[in-house]
């Protein structure tokens, strides 16, 4: 009776197109889910990734959830998730990716996943990394093991979302490695929300190759 009355004050909506959700259904609609632009690069072999991050870093493998697209479900969803303080976006979207890799020989090769870190003033001011619950998803998936202190960011800089490619290559993020002995001789992936430029994801598989013999691969949720 008291989830009844709640439902009826509080409804929960689709984090994507704000509908209301059917009884049993979470976080995004049925009718969603059907029609996200999914890429299925981990299964169809699209190098879509390592095309854009081709004669910068070299990566093993490289996915994307989600095509984006601007005002689109996507773009929604992933919004919410950033600045709505909706984390249980994230968990949704790592469950769905990570039960697709974990099938994946490739995949399971994977000893660490390493999310895209945010810098200490933001981290303070939003609350949360966004992309957290979505890595540790795909880590229990994985059965690999979920670090968020080796890859730091320091220096904190304004939104790159729509600077052009060459303004985001001269302001893109610093980052700094610390206890890199626990990713010495390990394949990391490293996980963020969208991969655009590459510009942010060259910068941490640069700081990262400071430590011996590690592998690379990439998993976002979507690629733009």
């Amino acid at each position: 009776m008291l989830k009844a009355i709640v439902n009826l004050l509080f409804p929960e909506v689709c984090c994507a197109c704000n509908n209301l959700l059917s009884d049993g259904v979470k976080t995004i609609c049925v009718d969603c889910r059907h029609d996200l632009p999914i890429t299925n690069f981990h299964f169809n072999g699209n190098s879509s990734i390592e095309k854009v991050l081709y004669g910068r870093s070299e990566i093993e493998n490289g996915t994307a959830l989600f095509r984006f697209e601007k005002k689109s479900n996507v773009q929604r969803l992933i919004h919410n998730l950033k600045y709505k303080g909706q984390e249980h976006i994230g968990f949704v979207l790592g469950n769905w990716l990570g039960s697709e890799l974990k099938i994946l020989e490739s995949y399971n090769k994977i000893d660490i996943v390493i999310p895209v870190p945010l810098h200490k003033n933001k981290l303070k001011t939003r609350g949360y990394n966004q992309i957290t619950c979505f890595g540790e998803q795909i880590a229990k998936a994985l059965n690999a093991r979920y670090v968020d202190n080796v890859l730091l960011k320091v220096t904190s800089t304004k939104s790159q979302a729509h600077k052009k490619r060459l303004a985001r290559w001269n302001n893109q993020t610093a980052f700094t490695l610390e206890n890199k002995s626990i990713i010495e001789n390990k394949h990391i992936l490293i996980v963020d929300d969208i991969i655009t430029t590459g510009a942010t994801l060259e910068a941490c598989i640069t700081v990262l190759n400071q430590a011996k013999n590690i592998k690379t691969s990439i998993a976002t949720i979507a690629i733009a």
